[in-house]
């Protein structure tokens, strides 16, 4: 926190101005410049907000230089290999690893609050066919609010409202593709886990039962542990920033939805496919595209590749990397798209130029894969990922409305357009 002794000074018009340093638990450093613009008249300026430090945060702490990713300071290594997804989203909201009765508590509350509203499937059902499950569950989210009341400062009925959301948000998900296809909707097993039940939502079929896998059940879980929070990214952003308007849950989680559905956030893991897919119908060279991709003239990238904030490997990828090889091994799938990504990924790994600019796989990468090995519809991707971000964005809007030094959010702006300007009459426009 702030050091009244270490500040870093301003000089600006021939006077000086001091602000103080803030240090963070783990060492990073950041310039305290709220009273810049009262003391000073400036403003700073940073397009995509790169340098800019919005909060502070207890819930995430990752270090892009040297790939380290910790949940209230657990690495994600420990908890992808140790916890389960419903230990994951409790440590995320309540700041630490349930006991065994909390965690009892928690299951008991996600299996009775499985179940959505059955009014809620005429919502559905007037989606158009080809309507996009993201923009579908964004809608219907913020439709919860119609059917469960405002939530009420008290930590009790705060509690039950996250609960239910992170119950819920699987329950819709599974829905809206069993709607999209026009299949009979499954409904939630209370003998199943967190993982297992969305598959079986997913999956199962009066015509033909489906056959839960471990090692299926095994990588889903590892997904959205992994997938569960990641600072402030954009979508994280995007709920910070709408809740502090003091909207509801269900209003703010939608706009995080909204926010991941860009190609270049949550739907990265569907252009993955969707480059695959290019290679493949190109004659299956991935030589060729890696060339295209290092052309600085050809638009071309490679999909899943680098990351805005890690400068070394993703950790997320490294333990993916594993997950997904292992989950082929155990499917046994054939498949073209498969061992293209396989091709591409050893291409790519032995390659000067990514090596030299840090631009491995990512996670979107090996997570693209695993999900299509899983039978995962591609356009069902980032609603996979929503899911599993789901409880860090609840721990990032519940610690923004607890902050006593709370703010609406409103950045400012640098205006570059026309000065002052007299109207002119429609008749003596050119």
């Amino acid at each position: 926190m702030e050091n009244p002794h270490d500040t870093i000074q301003l000089s600006c018009k021939g006077r000086c101005f001091d602000f103080p340093l803030v240090e963070g638990s783990e060492g990073e450093q950041a310039i305290d410049i709220k009273t810049l613009r009262a003391r000073t008249g400036l403003i700073t300026l940073d397009p995509g907000y790169a340098n800019t430090g919005s909060c502070t945060s207890s819930i995430t702490f990752m270090d892009g230089e040297r790939g380290i990713l910790r949940y209230r300071g657990i690495p994600i290594q420990e908890l992808a290999q140790q916890a389960s997804f419903k230990e994951t989203a409790f440590l995320l909201i309540h700041g630490s690893l349930p006991t065994r009765d909390e965690l009892t508590q928690f299951s008991e509350q996600l299996t009775d609050y499985s179940p959505v509203h059955e009014n809620m499937r005429l919502f559905f059902q007037n989606f158009p066919p080809n309507a996009h499950p993201m923009g579908i569950l964004s809608s219907m989210v913020n439709s919860l609010r119609s059917f469960y009341p405002e939530i009420a400062n008290e930590d009790e009925e705060i509690k039950v409202t996250v609960t239910r959301l992170i119950s819920k948000i699987r329950t819709l998900a599974a829905m809206s593709y069993k709607i999209s296809m026009g299949y009979q909707v499954i409904y939630p097993r209370p003998d199943l886990s967190y993982c297992a039940n969305f598959l079986h939502m997913m999956f199962d079929s009066t015509v033909r039962p489906y056959e839960l896998k471990e090692e299926v059940v095994h990588a889903l879980r590892v997904i959205w542990i992994l997938h569960a929070d990641h600072e402030q990214n954009c979508s994280t952003s995007a709920v910070r920033l709408v809740g502090s308007a003091r909207v509801n849950l269900y209003a703010a989680i939608s706009s995080g939805i909204t926010a991941l559905w860009g190609p270049l956030h949550g739907g990265a893991n569907q252009a993955v496919i969707e480059m695959l897919e290019a290679i493949r119908k190109g004659g299956g060279d991935c030589r060729s595209f890696v060339e295209r991709a290092k052309n600085p003239n050809d638009s071309f990238r490679l999909m899943g590749f680098g990351h805005r904030v890690y400068k070394t490997y993703d950790p997320r990828a490294v333990i993916m990397k594993e997950v997904c090889h292992k989950l082929l091994g155990a499917l046994g799938r054939s498949d073209a798209l498969l061992d293209i990504a396989r091709e591409l990924e050893a291409t790519a790994l032995e390659d000067e130029y990514f090596i030299s600019r840090n631009l491995y796989p990512n996670i979107d990468f090996y997570t693209g894969i695993a999900f299509r090995a899983m039978g995962i519809p591609t356009n069902m991707f980032p609603v996979m990922f929503a899911i599993g971000r789901l409880p860090g964005w609840i721990a990032q809007w519940l610690e923004s409305i607890r902050d006593p030094h709370w703010k609406l959010s409103r950045p400012r702006q640098i205006y570059t357009g026309p000065k002052e300007t007299a109207y002119t009459p429609i008749d003596q426009r050119v």
